[in-house]
């Protein structure tokens, strides 16, 4: 909308962190001991070991405050993997969906560029080729390339949901509606390309 000013990158980590929420150690997640969706493998890759006891283990994970993790949100998942270089429309959904699925989310938006027209290599790397195609589709279609990524990154979620039972529970409640992923997709998404209730559980049908 005119005359509203564009979330920044610390604005964006904040909404993440306070989206996640504090520590969970669910069994059907990969990503393991996680909190305020930082997970035990990263702390571990980025050497977080905050009680200084000589290993990161849960204990570290539940010690990570807020400002942490929005630390590590701005610096390893959106100034690392260059996600500023990205056209400004589409990036608070990338940066929110690397925090989730890491390369996933930039392979989506290659994938989907290049399905535009605008070829790039879907190697979850933001360089030139990328970086040049985004914008290409950006400036090609301005008012669909945000909706368009959001409604890719929906689709992703459901076929990861198709291939793996385990996860169904992030895409689905228990009483069948729109689980976690399929929101967290869709606020990025204008609600006119939201699912409805009855095109979602038809989409989830044949996961009885």
């Amino acid at each position: 909308m005119a005359n509203v000013e564009a979330p920044t990158v610390d604005m964006i980590a904040r909404e993440i962190v306070a989206r996640e929420g504090g520590y969970v150690n669910d069994p059907d997640d990969p990503g393991g001991a996680t909190k305020y969706g930082v997970t035990i493998g990263t702390m571990r890759a980025l050497g977080m070991d905050l009680d200084k006891n000589g290993r990161v283990d849960r204990a570290d994970v539940k010690a990570l405050t807020r400002e942490q993790a929005e630390h590590v949100f701005v610096e390893h998942y959106f100034h690392r993997p260059r996600l500023a270089e990205l056209p400004e429309t589409v990036q608070a959904s990338v940066f929110d969906m690397y925090v989730n699925s890491g390369a996933n989310a930039v392979k989506i938006l290659q994938r989907l560029v290049t399905r535009m027209g605008f070829p790039a290599n879907p190697d979850g790397v933001i360089g030139p080729l990328t970086v040049s195609a985004a914008h290409a589709a950006a400036d090609a279609a301005p008012e669909y390339l945000a909706d368009a990524y959001g409604i890719a990154r929906r689709n992703y979620y459901y076929a990861l949901a198709d291939r793996r039972s385990a996860s169904r529970k992030y895409a689905r409640t228990r009483r069948g509606g729109k689980g976690g992923w399929i929101t967290r997709a869709e606020s990025f998404i204008s609600p006119r390309y939201h699912l409805s209730e009855t095109e979602h559980r038809r989409r989830i049908a044949q996961w009885g």
